[in-house]
């Protein structure tokens, strides 16, 4: 195959190799596809490349054709030993590309990624996709990237493809850390909204009729955070909106309701526990910001 060096050809039309082909990899060489990309593409399990080829795909027989056959690697495998395992081998044909890991994986693994692409010569992009492979090419999918600024600048362009692309700063390891930190917020919330959801329901209240409702609420929930952001930069907690005590106060609300219906009280308990520890602390009559003192590593 044929290889133009990245300077010669624009960003545009920069071709692209996809290594791993499992759903979200498939859907990363499709939104490339769609695009008009010319698009290379390997996997382990060759079958999986079948479909892609009829949409004009070009198959690589080994993982150093795939890298070769552009200046542009995605690798989206399994985990970062899996990483390290495909293209160590192949590392020497790496040197002058840019790679961009879109494996899942912790900042700890990405740095040390970041680390070897430095050893060896070629350019390395640590990203995170927070979406499901049907959004990906939606322009709202966030795909968070970390590592040189220059490098994300260079590749935005193909990166745009997938979604919407976030430079988070030179740390690799930062787009893995929001993941896991955005992905617990998901988890949190979904959590909320289903305990929420089981409590209406419990009345008689369908859960498509509540939806609405608790989506728009989130909204609000949006404003507070902006709020207490920088409250908790600063470490000052002014508590001129509703401070934890009065929370705690309402929190038993939910708690008493649930109780009353039979629902699950662990998660309200929970909130109830963390208030209640900030408020034994002195700190009630703060901004519900102050509760993070409650997840930080102990000063004991």
């Amino acid at each position: 195959m044929s290889h133009e060096s990245s300077s010669s050809v624009p960003g545009s039309t920069r071709p692209v190799s996809v290594i791993g082909l499992g759903q979200m990899g498939s859907a990363l060489a499709r939104a490339f596809l769609t695009a008009g990309r010319t698009t290379t593409v390997w996997n382990r399990t060759t079958g999986k490349a079948a479909a892609l080829v009829e949409q004009g795909a070009l198959r690589a027989d080994s993982v150093a054709e795939a890298v070769v056959a552009s200046d542009v690697v995605v690798v989206c495998v399994l985990d970062y030993a899996t990483v390290r395992e495909l293209l160590d081998p192949v590392v020497a044909s790496l040197t002058g590309r840019t790679l961009v890991n879109l494996t899942s994986g912790s900042p700890e693994q990405a740095r040390e990624s970041a680390e070897w692409a430095g050893e060896h010569g070629f350019a390395y992009l640590d990203g995170a996709i927070m979406t499901t492979p049907p959004g990906i090419g939606d322009p709202a999918s966030m795909i968070l990237c970390s590592g040189s600024p220059a490098v994300f600048a260079e590749h935005r362009e193909t990166l745009a493809v997938l979604g919407d692309p976030l430079g988070l700063g030179e740390d690799a390891g930062l787009a893995a850390l929001y993941d896991t930190g955005l992905l617990g917020l998901m988890w949190s919330v979904f959590a909320g909204w289903l305990h929420a959801t089981a409590l209406v329901g419990a009345d008689g209240v369908p859960a498509k009729a509540f939806a609405p409702t608790a989506i728009r609420w989130l909204t609000a929930v949006g404003g507070f955070m902006d709020t207490y952001a920088p409250q908790i930069d600063t470490g000052h907690y002014p508590g001129d909106d509703a401070t934890v005590d009065v929370q705690l106060a309402a929190v038993h609300h939910l708690l008493e309701a649930s109780r009353a219906r039979g629902i699950d009280t662990r998660l309200p308990e929970l909130h109830r526990d963390l208030m209640a520890k900030t408020v034994a602390s002195g700190h009630g009559r703060d901004s519900y910001g102050r509760v993070i003192e409650q997840f930080r590593p102990s000063r004991a």
